[in-house]
């Protein structure tokens, strides 16, 4: 029941009820804990997407280039530059071109 508290109505009154709601919100719970890094990895290769074709290249063509010149910056960290210091971002395509 301690679990069920905050839910609505009977979701937190009733007991079978409550039970059947916090096996389901724990089975969403396990769920979307694999979820989220997917859907944060799809927002990095967007933001870096973004970022790349201002600059006249695409991601594929990018990600390409910084394994080839074995500049070894993960996903999170080239989104957060593409996003938050496009000075830094646009060195590291000049570095690569």
């Amino acid at each position: 029941m301690n679990l069920a508290k905050g839910s609505w109505g009977s979701r937190s009154k009733v007991y079978t009820v409550a039970k059947n709601t916090v096996e389901k919100g724990l089975q969403y719970a396990y769920r979307d804990r694999k979820t989220k890094k997917r859907e944060f990895r799809a927002l990095w290769i967007q933001r870096i997407n973004a970022g790349a074709r201002q600059h006249g290249i695409s991601y594929s063509q990018l990600m390409g280039k910084l394994t080839a010149k074995e500049i070894g910056l993960n996903r999170k960290v080239l989104a957060d530059l593409a996003m938050n210091h496009p000075d830094a971002f646009k060195a590291i395509i000049d570095a690569v071109k």
